[in-house]
């Protein structure tokens, strides 16, 4: 982690599905949660569970500040307006709106954003790294790969067989396979999406496996739906919203956010604070040796209540925590299996829930 940059935002969204996250980790209220805070997505979405406690954490600031933004935006605007000011709808003046916003952050906070006012036009979940990248692929490589008419064609209703067919012969082009493989190898990945060190650990080939995953989501009906796709290859996330910014969810957050806590730090800084029913890890085993996956795997379980449930996603590195510590973490397998099947996050290798024992 000492290679890694921390200062700028790297993830402006959670590219990881809240709805299989909430199935896999099925909080009840009362309950205390740590979740990985990245895009601030996924916690926001924890909040409708009506946990006592929810703990926001990443060892990145300005992942932090873009959750205090995000924050202070869901408590101060009303829903059309939280649209219009992050970028999922348009507005002319996002500024203006931040001004008022930000007599409401930390001093932090506010200075970080004050010297970032053209990003906060742009709309502040178009800006973070891995956002730029795709931004990228759909503007220059895209279009010499596919037309408007063709990608929009991807998105309309057809039978399960009338879409295969669709991939086999209109998209799975010699000229998708090569760009596709070139912009999606690692080094490129590592470069411009997200950082080499966070591949360290990974060791099959990266383009192959993600073209693989690609291959499998495009090819069925479920990726018109597929708001994570949608923002990739339009640009936005259509009607089908990420599960913190529907309407039917804007309000539960919102009575919820004096139970959101930010933190600073490693995962188990926060273990000497308290015991948690349930913990949301993103995909943060991924970028560890085994041997620090076996520490952090009982440092969890001892921050853990009994029958306490942990869910993250595994990328490209296999990591479960029920392999390495045995006698600790049970896994949910019937449940993992489902829900990976049911995943928008295409990309991920599966989603996995372990029981602590």
């Amino acid at each position: 982690m000492s290679k890694v940059q921390f200062n700028f935002i790297r993830y402006a969204n959670c590219w990881e599905d809240a709805d299989v996250l909430l199935n896999g980790l099925k909080p009840k209220p009362g309950s205390q949660i740590l979740s990985i805070a990245s895009g601030g997505d996924n916690a926001f979405a924890l909040l409708t569970a009506q946990p006592e406690i929810l703990l926001a954490v990443d060892i990145s600031a300005p992942q932090l500040y873009l959750m205090e933004l995000k924050k202070v935006a869901i408590r101060e605007l009303e829903y059309e307006n939280f649209l219009q000011f992050i970028g999922i709808d348009l507005v002319d003046d996002r500024i203006k709106t931040y001004q008022v916003l930000s007599s409401s952050l930390s001093s932090e906070a506010k200075a970080f954003w004050d010297q970032r006012l053209a990003e906060v036009q742009l709309g502040i979940i178009h800006i973070g790294k891995f956002e730029r990248y795709f931004q990228v692929f759909r503007k220059y490589l895209l279009p010499f790969i596919h037309s408007q008419k063709t990608i929009l064609q991807l998105f309309q209703e057809k039978s399960p067989e009338d879409q295969l067919k669709f991939y086999n012969n209109e998209w799975n082009t010699k000229r998708w396979k090569l760009l596709f493989r070139i912009f999606f190898s690692r080094f490129v990945l590592g470069k411009f999406g997200r950082d080499p060190a966070f591949l360290n650990e990974v060791t099959i080939p990266v383009a192959d496996f993600i073209f693989k995953k690609a291959a499998k989501e495009l090819s069925k009906t479920a990726c018109t739906e597929n708001y994570f796709l949608r923002m990739i290859l339009i640009g936005e996330f259509g009607s089908q919203l990420p599960y913190y910014i529907r309407r039917e969810n804007y309000g539960p957050i919102r009575e919820r956010l004096n139970c959101l806590q930010i933190e600073k730090g490693l995962i188990q800084e926060c273990f000497n604070h308290q015991t948690f029913d349930a913990f949301n890890l993103s995909n943060i085993f991924e970028y560890m040796p085994k041997g620090e996956f076996h520490t952090l795997s009982h440092e969890i379980h001892k921050a853990a209540k009994p029958q306490a449930r942990v869910a993250y996603w595994n990328l490209m590195v296999p990591r479960h925590l029920s392999e390495v510590s045995p006698s600790l973490f049970t896994p949910d397998k019937e449940l993992s299996t489902t829900l990976s099947h049911a995943d928008k996050g295409f990309f991920y290798r599966n989603f996995q829930v372990d029981v602590c024992q």
